[in-house]
Order: C-alpha cells, then sequence, then structure tokens
C-alpha cells in the first residue's frame, strides 16, 4: 500500500511563502498523478493543484494560479507545492492524495485513492 507523508506547514504572515513537500513511497510516482487539497475549518475540502505522473502536465484551481506551483522529484519520491504570497484565505490543512490514473482531472473531482495525514498551513498577521 502507498504511503503519503505531507510536510512543511506552519504559521506564515500574509504575502509570505511556504513548501511544502510530500514524500511517496514505491514507485507511486511513476503511476498516480499527485493532487494537493486543502480544507479550511466549516469548509468542503477543496483541490489546489495536480501534477500528472509523467510531470508533464499540471492542474491549478483559479484561487491559487499565478501563485503555488506544483513540481515533484521521482527520485525523492517527492511532490512540492511551492506557495507564494499567501493570504489569510489559504489557511487550512493541506493534504498530498494519490488521483486514480496517470493524469489529472480538470476540476478535481476524481476520489483520490490514497491521502496523507494532512499539514495545517495558517496565514496570519
Amino acid at each position: 500500500q502507498s504511503r503519503l507523508e505531507e510536510s512543511g506547514g506552519g504559521l506564515v504572515q500574509p504575502g509570505g511563502s511556504l513548501r511544502l513537500s510530500c514524500v511517496t513511497s514505491g514507485s507511486t510516482l511513476d503511476y498516480y498523478a499527485i493532487s494537493w487539497f486543502r480544507q479550511a475549518p466549516g469548509k468542503e475540502r477543496e483541490g489546489v493543484a495536480c501534477i500528472s505522473s509523467s510531470g508533464g502536465s499540471t492542474n491549478y484551481a483559479d484561487s491559487v494560479k499565478g501563485r503555488f506551483t506544483i513540481s515533484k522529484d521521482n527520485d525523492k519520491n517527492t511532490v512540492y507545492l511551492l506557495m507564494n504570497s499567501l493570504k489569510p484565505e489559504d489557511t487550512g490543512v493541506y493534504y498530498c492524495a494519490m488521483e486514480p490514473g496517470y493524469v489529472c482531472s480538470l476540476a478535481f473531482d476524481r476520489s483520490p485513492v490514497g491521502w496523507g495525514q494532512g499539514t495545517q498551513v495558517t496565514v496570519s498577521s
């Protein structure tokens, strides 16, 4: 069974940056697209960014386009989410997830087949 483990969350001021990491096990990144989701208190979980298994295709939620960048390093079995120009509304628990296939969905509307435990991101002054 594939394992996903997030890290890199924390408290940051508005306008600041954070880089989240998602370490995976085995050959997960060779066979699955990986997405980042987030959930704010009292809100539904939402898709933020996705990268295909080849790394050649990415997808972003409109709310983070131009500010967030997803990338991967297969040698390190790790997917990254670089978050710049952070806003208070970016606050939430961020999860990485295995998509059910090689490619990303356009609307983050497929049910992932594996989840990490999450890492808290708080954007506040």
